[in-house]
């Protein structure tokens, strides 16, 4: 081969790549409605899959390879176009304190080429894969709050770069920010990801303030909602919206968004709670209730709709019809 025809061979890989996200972009650009996929390290655990006691699911992707794929399937197979890898709890920053610091690399390329491989499996190369990447820090035993944290700006932008790296090379369609509710990581981790090249969504996350009923922070409890999607600006991002949220603010929040973003919207909310390291599967919304919320998010103009922690693929065949 000689070197220009390396060079257009690369160029067709590389346009090839990037053809799933192309046509979902196309495709929202014209006003249409994608379905996103639901949980995976819930979906993981109620499989049986046991969580790690100090980084949940984020360990899993290697050892629970064959269960991780099929998960990825079986969300395909209930009409899911978005498949999310496995990485949501595995930057450095939950790793190195469970003690597998030197196995963020191997950890991260195993969940994504899971995702890769279920997409191939599928026979359906339009499946777009996204590469989760969060802001989660340790978590106390038993709760779903975070251990107090030495917030070095350089520690948090180095572990961000290094999974959004692991993304791009692994070859991921796109990265999803989720859980980005506290204002000092979610601009570092915005950073990482606009740093690769990749396109970037962000996904929000909200609590009601027990004492002032207002819609807060997930993460910074008496910070407004509004202050925390405030870190991220309305040009770095594709799509964003609520998750890893009670169904019932996913409404209110949407509100808010749409004063700050003009691009499509998305809903996944959860449902159960979380005491680390396992989620509570209690009065966890039925596929049919599911449904319900989905048809007034979509109403409302959300054009994105799937499910986080405690749904699970049987919800989004609930929801597949709505997808245009």
């Amino acid at each position: 081969m000689t070197s220009g025809q390396r060079v257009l061979a690369e160029f067709q890989l590389h346009q090839t790549t990037k053809m799933p996200y192309t046509q979902l972009k196309q495709r929202l650009d014209a006003g249409e409605r994608i379905v996103l996929d639901g949980g995976t390290g819930t979906e993981l655990e109620r499989r049986g899959v046991p969580m790690n006691p100090d980084a949940w699911c984020g360990p899993t992707s290697v050892e629970h390879r064959a269960t991780l794929e099929q998960v990825h399937l079986d969300y395909i197979a209930a009409g899911a176009e978005i498949i999310t890898a496995n990485t949501f709890a595995s930057s450095r920053l939950m790793l190195e304190p469970a003690g597998l610091g030197e196995r963020v690399a191997e950890l991260n390329q195993a969940a994504v080429e899971a995702a890769l491989n279920a997409r191939e499996r599928s026979g359906n190369s339009a499946i777009v894969v996204a590469g989760s990447l969060s802001h989660m820090v340790p978590v106390r035993p038993g709760t779903d709050r975070y251990f107090a944290q030495n917030e070095d700006a350089s520690v948090l932008a180095d572990a961000f770069h290094e999974l959004a790296e692991i993304h791009k090379a692994g070859g991921c369609d796109f990265i999803l920010l989720e859980m980005m509710s506290h204002t000092q990581r979610t601009p570092l981790a915005v950073a990482a990801a606009k740093a690769t090249g990749l396109p970037l969504w962000a996904g929000f996350s909200a609590r009601r303030d027990e004492d002032s009923g207002k819609l807060t922070s997930y993460s910074q409890v008496h910070l407004p909602f509004e202050d925390s999607i405030a870190a991220v600006d309305p040009k770095a991002v594709d799509a964003v919206g609520l998750m890893h949220t009670n169904a019932t603010l996913i409404a209110p929040g949407l509100e808010l968004l749409r004063k700050r973003f003009a691009c499509p919207l998305m809903a996944y909310p959860d449902s159960g709670y979380f005491k680390m390291p396992n989620w509570q599967f209690e009065n966890i919304l039925t596929p049919e209730d599911f449904l319900d919320y989905a048809r007034t998010w979509v109403t409302s103009g959300v054009q994105i709709i799937g499910g986080c922690c405690g749904l699970s693929p049987e919800h989004i065949e609930a929801i597949r019809f709505l997808r245009t």
